[in-house]
């Protein structure tokens, strides 16, 4: 008999701590949400294009250790959502900020193609879709 107690106790306590990890999260998720509600969306737009050139550059071999890092595969992937990212915000952003994203943007596309053994043609290279051919 006290094993079944023993066993039920055991159940609604992990039940509490369940609910109680739940609870907590929700409260971080309110609190993300009213953080984000405060950030302008021009804010959310650039920082998100940084930490894709970041990653970018990391893949392209601009880092600290570039024999280690290099990954073009993943630096394609990055590059083209970067430049659709960018394509798409353009118009709704101040051109100060545009101009230095696609800036950036350019740069990252001129290292891949450096990077590349074999390089893309032109205007086939990562993000050239939308950004039209970058040599």
């Amino acid at each position: 008999m006290d094993t079944i107690r023993d066993s039920a106790g055991t159940d609604d306590d992990a039940r509490l701590a369940r609910e109680a990890r739940w609870e907590e999260q929700d409260r971080a998720a309110s609190s993300a949400t009213r953080d984000l509600a405060d950030v302008p969306a021009v804010e959310v737009i650039t920082t998100t294009a940084v930490h894709l050139m970041s990653a970018a550059a990391i893949k392209v071999g601009l880092a600290d250790d570039p024999a280690a890092e290099l990954d073009l595969d993943e630096a394609r992937k990055l590059i083209n959502a970067l430049a659709g990212l960018i394509t798409a915000a353009a118009p709704e952003i101040s051109d100060m900020h545009a101009r230095s994203l696609r800036d950036g943007l350019r740069s990252l596309q001129l290292a891949f193609r450096e990077a590349s053994v074999i390089p893309d043609p032109i205007g086939k290279g990562p993000g050239e879709k939308w950004t039209g051919p970058v040599n």
